[in-house]
């Protein structure tokens, strides 16, 4: 019975641990930007084929 308890001790401590974290990374701006990761993965094809011209010049 007394593992029970010693596991839900960890799993809160690990549990504050990340909300802790993800409360820092949304304080920190790291989610403000939904708008450029959905665009940047159209055009890169575009700058691979950019790239590749430029290498065999």
């Amino acid at each position: 019975m007394e593992v029970i308890y010693i596991t839900i001790g960890v799993s809160v401590v690990v549990a504050v641990f990340f909300f802790i974290a993800f409360l820092k990374a949304v304080k920190s701006g790291q989610y403000e930007d939904t708008y450029t990761p959905s665009v940047r993965m159209l055009f890169d094809d575009e700058l691979v084929s950019e790239e590749n011209k430029k290498n065999q010049e």
